[in-house]
Order: C-alpha cells, then structure tokens, then sequence
C-alpha cells in the first residue's frame, strides 16, 4: 500500500463505525484506569455555564449542584477540562487532514430554533441523570452503575418520542430543487487540501507537545489531553453520533450505530472491571426518577436538536453552524439544571439509593449481568431492524398492488 493510499484510507476516508466506536471503548477503560474518573463532558460544560454566572457577578458558590460537581480551578487545570479542549482538538485535526471543514449555515430558522431549544432540554435532562450519553450510558453502563440502564432505556423511548415530533408538518423545511442539465462532477482545491493537511499535522503536533509539557507538573492532566485528542480523532473519523444510534432505528431502521455503541460497551465493560478488581472505585449515582426523567428528556431533546454531546463537538468544528447552537443549548441547559437542583434533588435523587452492580450480584455476578443486559439489548436491535424492514416490504407490495 502507497503512502498516498494509506493517508486517504486513515486520514481521509470516514472510518467504519464499528471498530471506531470498539477503539473508544478500549480508550475509555484506559482513561478511566488512567486518570481515575470516566469519559463524561457534560459535568464540564456545566462548570462552564457556572464560570460564566461568576463572570456576571453571579455567586454560585451555595448552588448545591456546583458543590457536587466541584468548581475549583480552571478548564485548564482540571482533568475534564483539559480532555475536552483534546477533543475539540482532534476533531479539528481529523476534520482538517480530510479538508473537512466548510461553513455550513442552517436553511431555515426551524433549524435554528430546533437547535436551541433541543440542546437546551437535551443538556438539563443529561446533568439531571448525572451524565449524557457517555457518563451515563458508553461509560455508565461499564462502570456497573444501574442508574446508567435506567437511563439508556429512558434515553432510547425519549429518542422515539423526539422522532415521531420531528416528523410533525411544523419541523417540514421546504426544499429548492435546482434543474441541472448534467451530473456535475465532485470538485476539491488541491492546493487548499495539502494547506490544511499539513495545518491539521501542526494543530496536532502543537497539542502533544503542549499536553507532554502538562506532564511534567500534572502527569494526570497530561494523560486526560492526549486521551481526550485520541476521543476526538475517533468521533470525528468515525461521525460517532449517538443520536443517529436511537433515532435512525425509528425513522430509517438502521442499526449500524446502535450495534457498534453496545459493541464498544462490551469491550469497555472488561477493561473497566479489571480496574476495579485492582482496586480503583467505579462512578455510582442515584437510581432514582432523575436517571428516568433525564434519559427521557435527553433522548428528547437530541433528536430535535439533531445531536447529542459529541455529535455536536465535532460537527461544530467542521463549520455546522447550527450544531454550534447546540453545544450553547446544551451549557444553558445543564446551567438551568444547576439553578433548580436544590429543588428537585431531594425528590428525584438524593433519597434514592446508589446501586452498585458488582456489589447488589457480586463481582461475577455483577460482570455476567451486565453481559447478558449487553446481549439483550443487541437481540432487541437485531429484532426491531428484522421487524422494521419486514413491515416497509409488506407496506411497499400493498402499494405496488
């Protein structure tokens, strides 16, 4: 294999979602071992909005939501803040290598307000669960957390309610046609795609040796921004979107995604396990209606948003203007959250217990359940797509006759 093929087939070309999403997987159970907490952004994103406040004159220091997730330091000196400034930045690296990146604005203000609106239900239901679709589903499930299975079913039956509203008559954009006389061609600037191959090599070459220099004061910072660069050229490569993963099994019964996420799951799930057999302390939360009620409204909200958290990071940094709307539903979202804790947690959480599955079954136990949970769920796919499919042949032969 040349080196030009190996460049278009590893750095241009978008990478099979399976063995993308198996490689996160892998990563998250080393970046857990690694830095002792989980793939999760939304916790920072809402650090971010209460940063923000601060900056207003707002003291947030007696939210109780703050106090639970921390607010010391900077997004700079803490470990979730330093892996996702690695995820913009690998997503930015991989967008640029495949000379992906072109500013995309919304066709219509439905887009827009679909946006907003989304993110915003999307991110007060995720910090709600205590984590979006990664720290309370890819990386809540290997951690043995129930609350983490409350949430994925909750998550899935809120995705098909935003489905069947997004299919109303009002989110219907109309489409200009173009009459055309000929196919034409796919055109791309040369010159402009080796500029930006050889920008992407710099912008990558830049954060490792600005992540290696954290090492020196900070070993776990360090580790967490290469990890979180990894994550990004991952999603990125891969279009790891776990909104398509819920929503394209109601409308177009495609199950790609959904297959590759509980694939990625079942190799984390291991890693994980042996960590915590050496030692290490797994992430618990609450049980509770939160999980529930947070699912419900996450799976809602990033199907009318059209994104969920990472989705929209790396579609933000090719130049989809709409999904930066979303990333800002998303703070304002889990902020709002932050506001109204003390308010719904005593009901909703923090009379609820945290239930730990290696303990409830045992570690065994605890491992085969998760399992056989895995299982289900693929089994649960493999049946809607056989159903699916077999329902749009019978709706097709009853239309041709």
């Amino acid at each position: 294999m040349s080196a030009n093929e190996l460049r278009q087939r590893m750095l241009v070309r978008f990478w099979s979602p399976v063995p993308a999403v198996i490689a996160a997987g892998v990563l998250s159970a080393y970046y857990f071992g690694i830095t002792g907490t989980y793939w999760a952004v939304t916790g920072e994103f809402t650090r971010w909005g209460g940063h923000l406040l601060q900056f207003l004159g707002v003291d947030v220091s007696h939210w109780g939501y703050y106090q639970l997730i921390g607010m010391a330091g900077t997004p700079l000196s803490r470990i979730d803040g330093v892996m996702i400034l690695g995820m913009f930045a690998g997503c930015l690296c991989a967008a640029l290598w495949a000379n992906n990146v072109k500013l995309r604005l919304p066709h219509h203000r439905v887009r827009l307000a679909q946006a907003l609106v989304g993110g915003i239900i999307a991110g007060f239901g995720a910090r709600l669960a205590m984590g979006c679709n990664l720290a309370s589903f890819f990386t809540g499930i290997p951690q043995f957390s129930l609350h983490a299975w409350f949430f994925a079913v909750a998550t899935a039956l809120g995705s098909l309610a935003g489905a069947k509203v997004s299919l109303l008559p009002l989110f219907r954009v109309p489409v200009q046609l173009q009459k055309v006389s000929a196919a034409r061609p796919l055109q791309q600037d040369q010159a402009q795609a080796r500029r930006r191959f050889g920008l992407g090599w710099l912008l990558f070459a830049l954060f490792v040796v600005w992540a290696a220099s954290k090492m020196l004061d900070a070993p776990k910072l360090g580790f967490a921004a290469l990890f979180g660069l990894a994550f990004g050229l991952i999603i990125e490569r891969g279009q790891v979107c776990f909104t398509s993963a819920f929503r394209d099994l109601w409308i177009t019964g495609r199950t790609q995604m959904a297959k590759a996420i509980i694939a990625g799951m079942a190799v984390g799930t291991l890693g994980v396990f042996t960590y915590l057999q050496l030692g290490m302390s797994p992430k618990i939360f609450w049980a509770g209606p939160n999980a529930v009620i947070g699912g419900l409204l996450f799976g809602f909200g990033i199907v009318i948003a059209g994104g969920c958290e990472t989705g929209w990071m790396y579609r933000a940094v090719e130049g989809q203007v709409h999904f930066w709307v979303v990333g800002l539903g998303n703070v304002l979202g889990a902020t709002l959250l932050a506001l109204v804790w003390d308010d719904l947690a005593p009901a909703l959480a923090l009379d609820f217990d945290k239930v730990n599955l290696l303990q409830a079954f045992g570690p065994h136990g605890g491992l085969l359940l998760t399992y056989v949970l895995l299982g289900l769920s693929l089994a649960l796919v493999l049946w809607w797509e056989k159903r699916f499919f077999a329902a749009r042949a019978r709706t097709g032969s009853a239309v041709a006759a």
